[in-house]
């Protein structure tokens, strides 16, 4: 095994297993530290993903160290720490404090943080990252209900994660290429920094990243700083062909659209499949907590919907309708019943017959594989830039198409639909 990942959501690293297997690595994702049986032995590239974003520093911790050590046991000679490219955490962490932890795990001195992916429209210039053109501070970053992002310095934001020295590789010395990013990186060494910020601001620049960092023991960042791995990993006589179809064979069987993620992107989302006429069904956290609304009713309410076409069930609103449910039941708990709710759910659909789901949000992508006891993914094909279908390798026989709510254009959902076959 090549590269062992580490991702601290589901979602992410479901866009990075395809980033690593369109790009030619035979590659296996697991939910969850992988099983002792899992054979994982025809695997160039493993991506486990974890639940750790938002948990307590120390616990997310020790979650990246157990995968650590089990990639570390199943072969892997390099380690990748995957998380969101809008860089989500707070001044307590998580990504400083896991980046050392797997730092002094592999015993190194030095990796880098590049949560660039142009694709979506990340970029990092000058150590700020930009969302679509606007300053991280500025987007709908800034009101994440869990990890509100107030500053768009990436080196400001990490140096109050960790007490290793964060530098940066700016833009110019990205541009001039392979050669200059190698020289940036011992520059920065001899100065001290351990942790460095790398600007990145098209797909070129993070393939010349993504080389420059191959002999890396650790790299840290988002899935397009990956691209360049695999170039140079690959070994002939272990490539495989790129993933290009746009077709998907998915199980027989209904399908359905659970959207927990209250993102701008997924509430436009939602708001194209209203429009659409796909039949839906609004849970409000107020109503889960007071017992007005249930799991049960939202079940029954999904039997009698046509069999023939997909449905929706979400919990996607404004921001101000989360501020106005947060300051009611609290910022934790009301995610939390939301995301109980939807895994209640989705722990009953394969008896039902739906066999093909398409998840928005990342905690409620992990809330739902859990319920569904999913443990490993093969991936398919790419729907929108860092979001493939993908489908279970054990258990019930699900299509799973697990979106991050930051992700996808506003037809998202009818257009995964229309791939499967």
């Amino acid at each position: 095994m090549k590269l062992g990942c580490i991702a601290d959501d589901l979602t992410g690293a479901t866009d990075l297993a395809l980033m690593l297997a369109r790009e030619g690595l035979r590659t296996i994702q697991t939910i969850g530290v992988p099983r002792a049986d899992l054979d994982l032995s025809g695997a160039d590239a493993v991506v486990i993903a974890l639940k750790s974003r938002t948990n307590p520093a120390q616990e997310a911790i020790e979650q990246s160290l157990a995968g650590a050590k089990a990639l570390k046991a199943a072969g892997a000679q390099h380690l990748f720490f995957k998380y969101c490219s809008t860089f989500d955490s707070t001044d307590e962490g998580n990504i400083g404090p896991v980046a050392e932890a797997l730092l002094a795990f592999t015993e190194s001195d030095f990796t880098l943080a590049c949560p660039a992916f142009p694709a979506n429209g990340r970029t990092v210039y000058k150590g700020h990252l930009f969302v679509n053109g606007v300053p991280l501070h500025e987007s709908s970053m800034k009101d994440h209900p869990l990890t509100p992002m107030r500053d768009s310095n990436l080196v400001r934001v990490l140096q109050r994660q960790t007490k290793l020295s964060v530098g940066l590789v700016s833009y110019e010395d990205v541009e001039a290429g392979l050669d200059a990013i190698r020289t940036a990186f011992e520059r920065e060494k001899a100065a001290g920094h351990q942790i460095v910020i790398v600007d990145a601001l098209s797909d070129a620049h993070l393939r010349a990243i993504g080389l420059a960092s191959a002999d890396l023991l650790l790299m840290t960042g988002g899935s397009g700083v990956a691209m360049g791995l695999p170039a140079a990993y690959r070994q002939t006589e272990r490539s495989t062909a790129p993933i290009s179809s746009t077709d998907f064979d998915a199980p027989a069987g209904r399908s359905i659209i659970l959207a927990g993620s209250c993102s701008s992107a997924t509430r436009g989302q939602v708001k194209a499949a209203l429009e659409a006429g796909i039949p839906a069904l609004r849970l409000d956290a107020r109503d889960l907590a007071s017992g007005t609304m249930t799991a049960q009713m939202a079940l029954d309410w999904l039997k009698a919907q046509p069999a023939n076409v997909p449905a929706l069930i979400y919990s996607t609103a404004t921001p101000e309708e989360v501020q106005t449910v947060q300051s009611r039941l609290g910022r934790m708990n009301a995610g939390e019943i939301v995301e109980n709710t939807l895994a209640e759910i989705a722990k009953a659909l394969p008896a039902l017959g739906f066999t093909r789901l398409i998840i928005a949000g990342g905690e409620t992508s992990g809330a739902v594989v859990n319920a569904l006891d999913v443990d490993a993914l093969a991936i398919g094909p790419e729907i929108d830039p860092g979001v493939p279908w993908t489908r279970s390798l054990a258990g019930s026989d699900l299509a799973l198409a697990l979106k991050s709510g930051n992700f996808g254009t506003p037809d998202f959902f009818l257009k995964a639909g229309n791939m499967l076959r």
